[in-house]
């Protein structure tokens, strides 16, 4: 099987996020996921917004920030193996377009579900801590680095 020989990339892991109509359809899945838990009957809204909210932050977490790799075959010696998908993105280039924007979307999901649930006690707790999981992360400063383990590469 030739695994990774059909692009130009290095990891094309890098660039997977600006290819076209990527930032579409991962709006149209969070519209889906909202559409589904609104068709359950017996979830009131707001908890239908802060399940939303919650499902996209642990999606967006595990998928960003939890797991290490690439699912190419990389001709990089093997340094992509240690880092998330957050790291590889953009090779690294902070505050990029496509950064920004999966930095902003949960933030506006947040501000939805914030509003929905009219800024409920309970709500808005979870909310915030499931944001507060999603954007630690992804600040600057913790690129590389590593909460339980070795730190680096």
């Amino acid at each position: 099987m030739n695994v990774g020989v059909a692009h130009s990339e290095v990891n094309p892991n890098t660039r997977v996020m600006n290819s076209r109509g990527i930032w579409l359809t991962y709006a149209l899945g969070v519209g889906v996921l909202h559409i589904v838990l609104l068709s359950i009957p017996f979830f009131s809204v707001p908890v239908v917004w802060t399940l939303t909210n919650v499902i996209h932050n642990f999606g967006m977490y595990v998928f960003m920030h939890a797991v290490k790799g690439t699912p190419f075959e990389t001709p990089d010696q093997g340094k992509a193996r240690l880092l998330t998908h957050w790291e590889q993105l953009d090779y690294g280039v902070q505050f990029t377009s496509s950064r920004k924007f999966f930095t902003i979307s949960p933030i506006i999901l947040y501000f939805l579900a914030s509003f929905y649930t009219k800024y409920d006690t309970t709500h808005f707790v979870i909310n915030t801590a499931s944001l507060l999981s999603v954007l630690i992360p992804k600040l600057p400063q913790l690129h590389g680095v590593r909460i339980f383990g070795i730190n680096k590469y």
